[in-house]
């Protein structure tokens, strides 16, 4: 068992199977655990938490909460707004995946590899029809924004970019919604900034979700599309683990 002593919360970032093995040692000695692994984001009884959409759920934790995906994340801080303001009916996304998401090794690899060989990657496990990383993106989503029969198609590539991941997004909603009143929803929202071509570069180092590129999507009765990017190592990691950490302490103080 992990010894609580001085220290009220872990951050986990260590992988699964790591994870699985440590996290619950953790909790036994009287910590709360947020986790970065995928170990614990669908399992039924444990939050999975952007604190931008569903900050209540980081309150009703039994010691451990899960930090979501790194496209996951600010996917969900763009489609809350637009949820709460129309209604979501479908979401079909297509991600763009910088080497970070892949770890130190991938980040090395595209360094020391020639530009003549850089090719978009698909290094997620594959069950024949889809990546697991397309299908936790959909699962992930729907059950932080409570959305379980959610419609969602994703595809994911890895893209030769060093730090950054972006994505182009068509949702479909239940009332009309115009690219103006999207802008002036998403302009509002936490953690979204509005940017007239997001990519990658412009999202490095900072802390919120760029989102721009915002028209309608003719082919459906009330369709949006728009195009988002950000610093996955930030809002799409470090930092949405310190402020679910920050709702948990700031309750604790509070009680005490």
């Amino acid at each position: 068992m992990l010894a609580r002593g001085d220290v009220d919360i872990f951050l986990f970032s260590v992988g699964t199977s790591a994870s699985r093995e440590l996290v619950p040692h953790a909790v036994e000695g009287g910590a709360v655990a947020v986790d970065k692994s995928s170990a614990y984001r669908l399992e039924p009884g444990i939050p999975l938490v952007v604190p931008e959409v569903n900050p209540a759920r980081a309150l009703e934790h039994a010691g451990i909460l899960a930090n979501p995906n790194c496209c996951t994340i600010p996917l969900t801080c763009v489609l809350k707004p637009l949820h709460d303001a129309a209604g979501l009916v479908r979401v079909r996304v297509a991600t763009y995946q910088s080497a970070s998401g892949a770890g130190a090794q991938s980040m090395e690899r595209l360094r020391n590899e020639p530009q003549a060989e850089h090719d978009l990657r698909m290094d997620w496990d594959f069950d024949g029809e889809e990546f697991d990383e397309e299908s936790k993106l959909r699962a992930e989503t729907q059950k932080i924004m409570e959305l379980p029969e959610l419609p969602i198609q994703a595809t994911c590539v890895r893209v030769p970019v060093m730090v950054g991941h972006a994505e182009a997004v068509w949702i479909e909603t239940e009332d009309d919604l115009t690219p103006e009143q999207a802008r002036e929803l998403l302009a509002a929202a936490p953690s979204v900034r509005l940017e007239e071509f997001p990519s990658p570069g412009k999202a490095a180092g900072i802390d919120e979700v760029l989102v721009g590129r915002i028209r309608r999507d003719p082919t459906v009765e009330h369709g949006l599309a728009l195009f988002l990017a950000s610093d996955n190592l930030r809002k799409g990691a470090a930092l949405n683990a310190i402020q679910i950490a920050e709702l948990v302490l700031r309750r604790e103080r509070a009680a005490a």
